[in-house]
């Protein structure tokens, strides 16, 4: 997810035009020369253990393809069956869009306005990403259009590790309200935080846990077009910050260490985490 808002950063930085294409059973075409072994999908019985399963395409794969050919500068970023295509001359990328239907089965879904559940919106000023349908869906299948919003989205002082409350009689709920947050965070690195904290007890959720999800959801309500510029005046030269607190987690005393990065005055990557050693 940061290779393709730094794409997108320096397609914005340079002026170039995006284009997104689609194609059909991407699955069929990724053959695989290299021996890849992978365990045994749950719920498939066997006599015997220890089998696994060889490969011969490939499941899942994201990459990013760059030419630099004299004046030509095209770029290809690929997620499993998805393609945003740029380049700094519009006839070097409709070639290109020819050659792809010449090979594969595809759609070509004309200038990119959504990716990955992204709504990507373009003037100029930048490009300007934003999750605003995603986040309707989650606050609907929360069952909290009708409530109150909230300021921010976690208690201040909070105790949830050491939460002793009832476990959820249906922890899938929380799993799948936690992970949306966590696709949803791709736009909001304003709740980074209080995801990490949440994804700690997907395994045992306690009701004070859920309260909590629902509470970020309840936030969300008064962020609906929150969303992070790309911006076109600056220029390409990577900063950074980061900062620890101390020792803040009751359970492991570890801690936690954020940190975020700019293309200038693009935010490009952020992340907050809990440090692997204690001193």
């Amino acid at each position: 997810m940061v290779t393709i808002r730094a794409f997108l950063a320096v397609a914005a930085v340079k002026n170039r035009a995006l284009h997104k294409m689609d194609v059909h059973n991407a699955f069929l075409h990724g053959d695989l020369d290299e021996e890849v072994y992978m365990k045994l999908p749950p719920g498939f019985n066997v006599c015997s253990s220890g089998l696994v399963c060889r490969l011969k395409k490939s499941l899942y794969d994201y990459s990013l393809f760059t030419l630099h050919q004299g004046p030509i500068q095209l770029n290809v970023l690929v997620y499993v069956d998805d393609l945003i295509i740029s380049g700094n001359d519009a006839s070097d990328v409709d070639h290109f869009n020819a050659y792809l239907h010449e090979c594969f089965h595809m759609k070509d879904l004309g200038v990119l306005k959504y990716f990955l559940g992204i709504e990507v919106a373009r003037n100029s000023k930048g490009i300007f990403l934003c999750q605003r349908k995603y986040t309707l869906d989650i606050i609907v299948e929360a069952g909290l259009l009708g409530s109150r919003p909230v300021c921010f989205p976690i208690e201040q002082n909070h105790t949830l590790a050491l939460g002793k409350g009832p476990l959820l009689a249906d922890p899938e709920r929380y799993r799948r309200l936690v992970g949306h947050l966590i696709s949803l965070s791709f736009t909001h690195p304003n709740f980074s935080y209080t995801v990490h904290i949440l994804a700690q007890f997907m395994q045992h959720p306690r009701r004070n846990h859920w309260d909590a999800a629902l509470r970020t959801v309840r936030y969300l309500k008064g962020f609906l077009g929150q969303g992070i510029l790309l911006r076109t005046d600056c220029e390409l030269s990577l900063t950074g910050w980061c900062d620890s607190d101390w020792a803040t987690c009751p359970l492991t005393r570890r801690s936690l260490t954020g940190w975020i990065v700019f293309l200038d005055s693009s935010l490009i990557s952020w992340k907050t985490k809990k440090q692997h050693t204690m001193s």
